[in-house]
């Protein structure tokens, strides 16, 4: 009985000593790092593009209110009345409606004016662009330990007897950017032909 107990103790520490659960554990480790690439990646894919279009219908937003500004401006500064034009009331009326369009533009720019928020977008979409390329490179380098790790304990003795017996496993592959233009990021195109 003590002999069958002590082989049991001793047979149970090779197997925990050869890689039984720390190969295993290595493997799901590098996995749920993979996963994290992937989410980045579909995190960049996803907010982006929608970032992008907020910024570009903000910005449309905000170009159509100065334009109207100036248009505005400009057919006020047309209209002229002269000291002799005082007595005709058509030109005192077409004057008087040029400036209240002005106005009118200028109290639309004013009550807007919170709203417009253009160069505050380009900064946020900016600072998005940033965290997402440092979030997508910091996933990759903790994949990329994750693998470093998992290779080195399914190669090194006692991991490599059960990682070979009982699991069979290979070394996994390292992130690489292998894509054509991988290692360049995504440019963001806001519709000018420049």
């Amino acid at each position: 009985m003590k002999y069958r107990t002590l082989i049991a103790f001793v047979g149970a520490f090779a197997l925990a000593g050869c890689g039984l659960n720390s190969v295993p554990t290595a493997e799901e480790n590098a996995k749920a790092k993979w996963a994290d690439v992937e989410n980045y990646y579909q995190r960049r894919a996803d907010l982006i593009p929608n970032l992008v279009a907020t910024v570009k219908a903000a910005g449309a937003q905000e170009k159509s209110i100065l334009v109207e500004v100036t248009q505005a401006r400009a057919s006020a500064s047309q209209v002229k009345v002269s000291g002799a034009d005082l007595n005709d009331p058509a030109k005192v009326a077409a004057y008087e409606k040029a400036q209240a369009g002005l106005t009118l533009s200028l109290q639309r720019l004013q009550e807007a004016y919170p709203e417009l928020k253009s160069q505050g977008n380009y900064a946020t979409l900016l600072d998005q662009l940033e965290g997402t390329e440092n979030r997508i490179s910091t996933a990759r380098h903790d994949y990329n330990e994750a693998v470093q790790a998992y290779n080195t304990t399914i190669r090194t003795f006692p991991d490599a007897i059960g990682a070979k017996v009982f699991y069979g496993a290979k070394p996994l592959v390292p992130f690489k950017a292998t894509t054509p233009g991988a290692d360049v990021a995504p440019k963001v195109n806001f519709g000018n032909s420049n």
